[in-house]
């Protein structure tokens, strides 16, 4: 029986959750075992775990692939890695508890915000959505955290704030459970500027009910997070999980509700060819695209 590696991120976290969806359904649909493994620097390590050929498949958030391929900081050389497919494109946001005075994502000036593992994708966000905002890392105070360690600091009252993933993910769902929260919003204006001059960025409307704590709607910043693979990589793995996501998009948005939309994503390829898919400039894999040419996406 077929055996591959999915690179995803700490366990529990959005990746993880995805790539143990994706992974039920490879063994049911192809017998095809897979291996979960967890990465605190989640995109940046799974693209290093590729070129290296550690795994076949891994997760990134968009705005990273581009740089892997170029070799663009922080990778000190190109990758031969190839786009697969979009994952997915959930709201990130920043969580207080529901006490906090704080009210908007300009009110974390002065405080102590845990913003991910050092050196992660999370905390590159920050860095971009904070240079838009004219908001420097010497205007608030930086804890770098794993997810989990971060949940347990704002609980504790060692934080003020913490950034936090798309969810559901296992720790956000566990806190809220714990503790009373809530999500801070931007102002007027913010999130139009963040969106309007990165490309990588979208609005994410996070509904009321999403999990406890979300009282109404709030618009929230969206990034695409993709699956990746390398040039290498066998053709018939990459088209089997393609088609895993082509034709189990219900089911897979029932197992995790991440996947909600997910036909969303694909639907460019139509209208716009291969490139609707090739984030930053890279190539998708022959073996995704002929999974998408078996589907009538492209011709």
């Amino acid at each position: 029986m077929a055996r591959i590696r999915i690179g995803t991120s700490e366990e529990g976290g959005t990746f993880w959750t995805e790539g143990e969806a994706i992974a039920s359904l490879l063994k049911r649909e192809y017998g095809v075992l897979s291996d979960i493994l967890d990465a605190e620097q989640a995109s940046i390590e799974n693209a290093q775990r590729l070129e290296a050929g550690l795994i076949e498949l891994g997760f990134m958030a968009s705005n990273w692939i581009g740089r892997a391929y170029e070799g663009d900081a922080p990778f000190e050389t190109p990758l031969d890695i190839r786009m697969v497919a979009p994952a997915n494109s959930g709201a990130m946001f920043f969580i207080v508890e529901a006490g906090s005075g704080l009210q908007n994502v300009r009110d974390l000036v002065g405080r102590r915000v845990s913003i991910g593992p050092k050196g992660s994708g999370m905390v590159q966000h920050i860095y971009t959505m904070f240079d838009i905002l004219g908001i420097s890392f010497n205007d608030f105070d930086p804890i770098y955290l794993s997810f989990e360690e971060g949940a347990k600091a704002l609980e504790e009252g060692k934080v003020d704030a913490q950034w936090q993933c798309p969810f559901p993910n296992a720790v956000m769902r566990t806190l809220s459970e714990r503790m009373d929260v809530r999500i801070l919003e931007y102002e007027p204006g913010d999130l139009n500027n963040i969106v309007d001059n990165i490309d990588f960025y979208n609005r994410a409307v996070m509904p009321a009910g999403f999990f406890r704590g979300v009282q109404r709607n709030t618009d929230q910043l969206a990034v695409v997070n993709i699956i990746a693979t390398h040039a290498n990589t066998d053709d018939e793995i990459v088209r089997k999980c393609v088609a895993i996501l082509l034709e189990n998009q219900e089911e897979l948005a029932t197992i995790n509700p991440l996947f909600l939309g997910l036909n969303d994503l694909f639907t460019p390829l139509k209208s716009s060819g291969l490139s609707a898919l090739e984030f930053g400039g890279v190539p998708l894999h022959p073996g995704a695209i002929q999974a998408y040419q078996d589907a009538g996406y492209i011709s």
